[in-house]
């Protein structure tokens, strides 16, 4: 067959069978395939067959696909795979689809063709090393050498170590000047700040420019810097670069502020790694001469950290950065991280397992140095691709879309970070190295007084042994582990040494020292944890002791205390739409009560203190209105009603006394019923003096009715004894006139055996029945012997572990 000549054509030779296929596949439910397989077995075989024929075709799609795209496609053995494995089909879908739409933006000249760089891709990987990264590394530390080592316990603010500031607007002493910022702290100002603020980049950060390629990286190699003298010669060359890449690798797990281990410099043609661990690592200052130079533009990624890693360790300071994280977040792509734009504009795969290794060791290994330059290698042609794409992206006439200009702001306002000395607020545990943003974060742990206080004391003494022995807190005492302790709250010293973990030595061996601190503390018990959060206030007298999330708060209620809030006069959620149906009819609400939330039940409860006309005075619940209000229903008054005595029922035996009981009943109820009731009063209104007297007369005859009552019930009781002694005198007559004798059980014969005699004598006189004993083996000798029992036929699966 020979091939279409337009994509019309194949399109449509395509499509025709394609839709003819979903029709049939769509007359039979899915549900009813299992059914069909059972009635007719050629059905079965057939979808097997279809089945495996469009697993394969699909394979072989996915993988071209795949290829084409370069990711890797899943592999699909039988139907079950698919759902195993969707994810990648979905990510081999995903990617011809970006692809496609790519070349469609292409093709239509929507975005400029993606020429390769000048030399090959395959040159630009490497492949990963199979060697585990050391992370911590058991190494003398190197901050003991140095000749201005770390300061753990400052007494001031932390003051930049400048001796010399090159392309100075406003000279060095009257930069070094201290201001009080946000938390009330006295701090020193940024050495650069007025020159960062007035500087202008340069005019080629605004304009397109072809991408300049990097150099190869197997015909070229980064200088590795150790000495003064390889400082002075690194400077020399960057003063002749107008761009040049930086990045720095961080260690700060054995010491307690950090390190910076190694500096990564890179320019078009030469790459240095700087070894920032010796003695004389104060005298890089010497490169401020290139960093602050606003005219040379300083290509970072990602350079939070860095500009406080810089001028903490090195007292150096960037004037005219570029972050190209921030042109990642301008343009809106899906990566910004710098493996990312590595893997987009290098193609570089960038092996980030030593991005946590140990950098103080020496000599590093060659995996980590090529990992170090290629941080910086292709990072100047990334600055090319990014600055282009803002560029062109741009919109001059709109300050909001103008991307570069958005991008060159972010990066000045991120070169004006300080660095601040790691200490936090014991009383309320903000700072760098408090425990305020923990017990936020982790809120859950809901300490009581005692545990809460051991938190805070534990803390302090990790932070305290840190700065002493020149460690993290984390390596002194893991703070996970240091909550579980306080979770637990040990008794005593034995139990507190069992909690703590077989990593924190130093822990370990000053448990003594621990536990006396938590004795101390233990005197002097502090809040809990909610407790501690129910203080945070924005009180004017103890604003500046708050912590600064809880300054912007409302005042929180103390414990057990009552909580009120205010009712919005619009809903936020329904807007003006009215609260209540008309079914139930809202009640309208004082405006006394606008600062309470009414209950469900309040408008019951007003309803019946309206109804029951109850003493309290409920007109403050109502709003006055104009008009009159609507007469009350009437409500309708229980009548009164007498509840009669039940009669028993009437016995054969003694007719008269029934019949008595019933005219005595009668004869009361007839009394109650005779007298006379008295009216109430039409008003409703009783007077007091003419009520007095009527009340002594009805107790009068109260008294006299029960009188009368209790000398009835007394007569009756008489006559009721006296019937009682006739009916026993008339018994008595009886029982002589027919000799009546009281019938003796004794001499009964027996019930269950009436046919035997049941007299004590024949009893006796019967002679004993023998019993038969019983043999058990008395018919065993009676059968003759018997073979062994056929064994049972083998069901299911045969062993073939004897099979010949």
């Amino acid at each position: 067959m020979a091939a279409p000549q337009d994509f019309k054509s194949l399109q449509d030779g395509v499509q025709k069978p394609l839709v003819s296929t979903v029709k049939y596949a769509n007359r039979i439910a899915a549900e009813d395939l299992s059914f069909q397989r059972t009635v007719n077995p050629d059905t079965a075989e057939q979808l097997d067959e279809k089945s495996a024929r469009l697993l394969d075709l699909s394979t072989r799609l996915l993988r071209s696909a795949a290829r084409a795209c370069g990711v890797a496609a899943p592999t699909l053995t039988d139907a079950e795979d698919i759902d195993m494995n969707w994810q990648g089909v979905v990510d081999v879908v995903d990617s011809v689809l970006e692809k496609a739409d790519t070349a469609l933006d292409e093709y239509t000249g929507l975005i400029k063709r993606k020429e390769p760089p000048s030399d090959a891709a395959s040159n630009s990987k490497r492949a990963k090393s199979t060697n585990k990264v050391i992370r911590n590394a058991n190494v003398v530390k190197p901050q003991n050498l140095f000749d201005v080592k770390p300061d753990n316990f400052p007494t001031g603010p932390w003051k930049p170590t400048l001796t010399n500031k090159p392309h100075a607007v406003v000279s060095l002493q009257d930069s070094l000047v201290t201001f009080t910022d946000e938390d009330g702290l006295t701090q020193y100002k940024h050495p650069y700040e007025h020159e960062i603020l007035q500087m202008t980049y340069p005019d080629s950060a605004f304009k397109v420019a072809d991408p300049i390629p990097w150099q190869p990286v197997e015909t070229t190699t980064a200088k590795w810097v150790d000495t003064y003298e390889g400082v002075l010669e690194m400077l020399e060359e960057l003063k002749k670069a107008k761009e040049i890449a930086i990045d720095l690798e961080h260690h700060d797990f054995r010491t307690y502020v950090g390190l910076v281990s190694l500096m990564q410099v890179s320019t078009r043609q030469q790459d240095w790694i700087v070894d920032t661990l010796q003695p004389w690592r104060h005298k890089l200052e010497v490169l401020n001469e290139v960093f602050a130079d606003p005219s040379i533009i300083k290509v970072f990624h990602g350079a939070y950290m860095d500009m406080v890693w810089l001028q903490r360790d090195l007292g150096l300071y960037i004037n005219g950065l570029f972050d190209t994280f921030f042109a990642c977040e301008q343009l809106a792509y899906s990566g910004r991280s710098l493996a990312f734009l590595l893997s987009k504009f290098a193609n570089f795969d960038a092996d980030k397992q030593y991005q946590l290794a140990d950098w103080r060791i020496r000599p590093i290994p060659e995996e980590m140095l090529y990992y170090a330059r290629s941080d910086t290698h292709y990072l100047l042609h990334i600055y090319d691709q990014v600055r282009n794409d803002l560029v062109s992206s741009s919109n001059q006439s709109i300050p909001e879309q103008n991307l570069i200009v958005r991008a060159l702001q972010k990066s000045k306002e991120l070169s004006l970070s300080r660095h601040v000395h790691p200490g936090y607020n014991e009383e309320t545990g903000e700072g760098p190295r408090g425990w305020y943003n923990y017990v936020l974060k982790h809120s859950h742990l809901s300490y009581d007084a005692a545990q809460f206080t051991l938190f805070k004391t534990l803390w302090k003494w990790r932070d305290d042994t840190a700065r002493k022995e020149d460690e993290s807190p984390n390596f002194v005492l893991g703070t996970n582990n240091l909550a579980d302790i306080c979770r637990a709250n040990p008794p005593d010293a034995k139990a507190l040494h069992s909690l703590m973990p077989l990593t924190a030595p130093l822990a370990r061996s000053r448990i003594n020292e621990i536990w006396t601190r938590v004795l101390e503390a233990s005197q002097r018990p502090g809040p809990s944890l909610l407790q501690f959060f129910a203080s945070i206030a924005p009180d004017a007298a103890t604003r500046n002791a708050l912590p600064k999330a809880g300054r912007d708060l409302a005042k929180l209620p103390e414990p057990g205390g009552t909580i009120s809030c205010r009712s919005l006069p619009r809903s936020r959620l329904f807007g003006d739409m009215p609260i209540s149906s008309r079914r139930s009819g809202s009640l309208d609400v004082d405006e006394s009560m606008n600062d309470e939330v009414p209950f469900p039940w309040q408008r019951f409860v007003a309803s019946v203190q309206e109804g029951t006309e109850m003493e309290e005075d409920t007109s403050s619940l109502v709003k006055p209105e104009a008009s009159s209000p609507a007469p009350p229903a009437p409500v309708e008054e229980d009548e009164e009603f007498t509840l009669k005595r039940g009669t028993k029922r009437k016995s054969e035996s003694a007719p008269d006394e029934d019949s008595e009981t019933s005219e005595e009943s009668e004869s009361d109820e007839d009394e109650v019923a005779d007298k006379p009731v008295e009216p109430a009063p039409a008003d409703g209104i009783i007077d007091i003096d003419d009520e007095a007297p009527r009340k002594k007369q009805r107790n009068a005859e109260k008294k006299q009715a029960k009188l009368e009552r209790q000398q009835k019930r007394e007569a009756k009781l008489a006559k009721k004894v006296r019937r009682q002694a006739e009916s026993e005198q008339k018994s008595v007559a009886t029982d002589k006139k027919y000799n009546a004798v009281p019938f003796d059980y004794s001499k009964a014969t027996s019930v269950m055996h009436a046919k035997r005699d049941g007299t004590a004598a024949a009893l006796a006189a019967r002679p004993a029945k023998q019993q038969k004993v019983f043999d058990p083996y008395s018919k065993t000798g009676d059968d003759l012997l018997k073979g062994a029992r056929k064994a049972p036929p083998i069901r299911g699966e045969r062993s073939a572990t004897f099979k010949k």
